[in-house]
C-alpha cells in the first residue's frame, strides 16, 4: 500500500486556500458544503478591502498579496494554487510552522497530501487517490463510482446514525446488533432513502428494530434479476446493487463468473445451471429453492442470462413464489436479441427494411403448437431466434416453404457481447450449412430479415458471398 487515506472529520475544522484561477476555485467547490471554516485568499494586489463572501462556495474572502502573520493558526489543511513557486514555498513552510497539513497544487514534493477524487453521499464519502501518479484514471474511477454508489446512501446512513443508541439498548449483543444492520440496512429502508424519502427510511428502520426486538424473522423476498447477455458492463445499476445485497443467489450457466463477482462474498451461490438435452436441475425444483431460502428471511436473487421474462421460464418462477406468499420483484436485464444485434450493428427495425420484429424460440415447448411460420415469413419483418441452432435446418425449410424467400439475409451471432463473439452471414437458404461449416456450438441468436444486410459486417460478408458465386 503505497499510500494511506485517513478519513478526517472536517467539523469546524478551518480550511484556507490561497490563489486566483481554477485549481483554487476547485478546491472551494470541494469544501462547499463541508462542516467547516472556509477562507479564501484570492491572493490579488487589493490592499486591505473589506471582507465578502463567496456565494458559489460560502467562502470568507480575504484578498490582497500580504498574508499576514497569524493568517494560518488553526488550519487544518491550506491549499496553495500559485504560479510563483518560491512564494508557494514561503507559505507552506508557514503554514506548516502554524500546524496545518499542506497541499501546493501540481506540485507533489511540496504536498503533505494528495486531494483524492471524491464520490460524496453526505456522511457517506469514498476517496480515491493514485498518489498524484495519474489523476484522470482516478477521476474516471470515480465517475464508474458514482453510478453504482446508490443516491439515497447519504441519507440512510443519518437515518441509521439517528437510531444507533435506541439499536444498541434494544439489542444488547454485538452479533445481534450486527444481523439488524445487515438487514436492516438492505431492505425497504435502503429503498426509501434512494427515494429521498427520509421519513419513510426512518419508519422502515423502526420497523425491522421491531421485529428483531420481538424475534420475529425478517420476511424474505425474490428478486427475478436479468443478467444480460454476459458483457458484465450491461449490467443495469438496479441490477448490480440488487446483486450486491443479495444473501442467496440462483444462477444459470450461462451468467459468467465476471458478473457472479459483483455479489458480496459471503453471498451463497447455487447453480441450478441448464444445458441443452440435461437438466441439472428440475424447473419445479428451482421454485422450490426460491421459496425455501426465502423462507429463511434472506434476499434472494434469481439471476438468468439475457432478461428473465424473455425465454427465460421468469413468468413461471414469479408465479410460482407469489403463490406461496412471497414478495418478487423483477429486474430486467438486456435480452440477447438486443444485444447481439447491437454488436453486430443490425438494426432490428429500419424504415426502409421492417417494421415489426418478432422474438421466437427454437424449443418450443414439446406438447405445445408448432410456431406460426405463415405470419413469421412476411417480407419486411425481422425474425430473431433463440436456442435456434439446433433446429436451423428445420426453421429454414418451414419458413421458406410458408413464402419467405430463400434470398433473405441471415445472420447467427455467437456469444454475443463476450470476448469470443463472431457473427456469420449468409442466405436463409443457407442457414444449416453455415452453421455446420463455422462450427457453431456456443449460445447464439438468429437474425433473419432484409434489416441483415444494413450492417457494416454483413454487407461486406454477403458481397463476398455474391463475388464467390458470380465467379463460379
Amino acid at each position: 500500500m503505497d499510500q494511506f487515506l485517513p478519513a478526517i472529520s472536517l467539523k469546524g475544522a478551518r480550511v484556507i486556500v490561497i490563489g486566483d484561477g481554477e485549481a483554487a476555485r476547485a478546491k472551494l467547490r470541494l469544501f462547499a458544503s463541508a462542516p467547516s471554516e472556509l477562507v479564501w485568499r484570492p491572493a490579488v494586489k487589493t490592499i486591505n478591502p473589506p471582507p465578502a463572501i463567496d456565494g458559489e462556495t460560502g467562502a470568507r474572502i480575504l484578498p490582497g498579496r500580504f498574508v499576514p502573520p497569524g493568517a494560518f493558526s488553526g488550519a487544518k489543511f491550506v491549499f496553495i494554487a500559485l504560479e510563483d513557486e518560491a512564494r508557494a514555498v514561503r507559505l507552506a513552510a508557514r503554514a506548516r510552522r502554524a500546524g496545518a497539513l499542506v497541499n501546493v497544487v501540481d506540485n507533489l514534493p511540496l504536498c503533505d497530501f494528495y486531494t483524492p477524487a471524491i464520490v460524496d453521499r453526505g456522511p457517506v464519502t469514498i476517496a480515491l487517490s493514485t498518489g498524484g501518479a495519474a489523476p484522470v484514471l482516478v477521476r474516471d474511477i470515480r465517475s464508474a463510482l458514482e453510478g453504482l454508489v446508490a443516491p439515497g446512501v447519504g441519507l440512510l446512513a443519518r437515518s441509521a446514525n439517528a437510531l444507533r443508541d435506541t439499536v444498541r439498548d434494544a439489542l444488547p449483543t454485538v452479533d445481534e446488533r450486527r444481523r439488524f444492520w445487515e438487514t436492516a440496512l438492505r431492505g425497504e429502508a435502503a429503498a426509501r432513502a434512494d427515494a429521498g424519502d427520509g421519513p419513510g427510511t426512518s419508519r422502515a428502520l423502526i420497523r425491522t428494530l421491531d421485529r428483531f426486538r420481538d424475534g420475529k424473522a425478517e420476511p424474505g423476498r425474490v428478486f427475478l434479476v436479468g443478467a444480460g447477455p454476459g458483457d458484465p458492463e450491461l449490467l443495469t445499476l438496479k441490477a448490480v446493487r440488487v446483486l450486491r445485497d443479495a444473501d442467496v443467489i440462483v444462477h444459470d450457466r450461462l451468467v459468467p463468473e465476471a458478473i457472479l463477482q459483483r455479489a458480496r462474498r459471503d453471498a451463497r451461490r447455487i447453480d441450478v445451471g441448464k444445458r441443452r438435452g440435461h437438466h441439472s436441475v428440475p424447473q419445479e425444483r428451482i421454485g422450490d429453492i426460491l421459496i425455501e431460502e426465502a423462507r429463511k428471511g434472506l434476499r434472494v436473487v434469481r439471476l438468468k442470462g439475457g432478461d428473465s421474462f424473455i425465454f427465460g421460464r421468469g413468468g413461471e418462477e414469479a408465479e410460482a413464489v407469489r403463490a406461496a406468499g412471497i414478495e418478487v420483484e423483477v429486474v430486467p436485464g438486456i435480452s440477447a436479441a438486443l444485444a447481439c444485434a447491437a454488436s453486430a450493428q443490425i438494426p432490428l427495425t429500419h424504415r426502409e427494411a421492417a417494421q415489426a420484429v418478432t422474438f421466437v424460440t427454437g424449443q418450443p415447448k414439446a406438447d405445445g403448437p408448432e410456431l406460426d411460420y405463415r405470419s413469421l415469413a412476411s417480407a419486411r419483418h425481422t425474425l430473431v431466434v433463440y436456442m435456434g441452432v439446433a433446429t436451423a435446418a428445420v426453421l429454414s425449410a418451414k419458413l421458406i416453404a410458408a413464402g419467405r424467400s430463400g434470398d433473405t439475409p441471415v445472420a447467427i451471432i455467437e456469444n454475443g457481447s463476450l470476448p469470443e463473439e463472431r457473427s456469420v452471414s449468409g442466405r436463409l437458404s443457407d442457414l444449416p450449412a453455415l452453421i455446420e461449416a463455422h462450427e457453431i456450438k456456443g449460445p447464439a441468436v438468429i437474425v433473419i430479415g432484409e434489416v441483415v444486410a444494413r450492417a457494416p459486417e454483413m454487407i461486406s460478408g454477403l458481397a463476398r458471398q455474391a463475388e464467390l458465386e458470380a465467379a463460379a
